[in-house]
């Protein structure tokens, strides 16, 4: 049996990373200056940092397009995630709950592009003068949603389960 309309908690799920990254990156945006770090250990800084690239700041210096670029890419998946989260079979929670992170921190920053044009990153963490790119909720969220997709592969379906379930 597929979750259909029974998806609604996952969906849920989505629109709770969606809160949690907005109000954070808000937060962010209203507390700290422009890329002055604020350490909270020594081996993290909060860091504010406008990024209108990808991962990593990729194209971020691209002249303006990537802007337009990544956010159709991102509003093309987000529907995609959408769809396959409905006709996932009941009892794929594992897959479920990753697709909702990846669907919430996906629409948080296609948020930013929209309305701002750049993506608001502010977590910055680092080790012996190594700086990893800073990145913020939505970044993690679709981290935390790829492992456990990772992870749903490896684990597989559950005893006893078909594809017709």
């Amino acid at each position: 049996m597929r979750y259909g309309v029974g998806a609604w908690p996952w969906y849920l799920l989505a629109l709770v990373v969606i809160g949690l990254d907005q109000y954070s990156k808000g937060l962010a945006s209203a507390s700290l200056e422009y890329a002055q770090p604020v350490p909270v250990f020594s081996w993290f800084n909060l860091t504010l940092h406008h990024n209108t690239g990808a991962a990593f700041s990729f194209l971020s210096d691209a002249g303006g397009w990537q802007r337009y670029f990544f956010t159709g890419i991102a509003a093309v998946v987000s529907g995609l995630l959408v769809v396959w989260i409905y006709r996932l079979q009941r009892g794929q929670w594992l897959l479920a709950l990753s697709l909702a992170l990846v669907l919430g921190g996906a629409i948080g920053n296609v948020w930013d592009r929209l309305v701002l044009g750049y993506v608001v990153d502010f977590i910055s963490v680092h080790y012996a003068g190594y700086y990893f790119p800073a990145f913020n909720l939505a970044d993690s969220a679709i981290t935390g949603g790829a492992i456990g997709m990772i992870l749903d592969t490896f684990l597989g379906r559950p005893e006893g389960g078909t594809k017709e379930d």
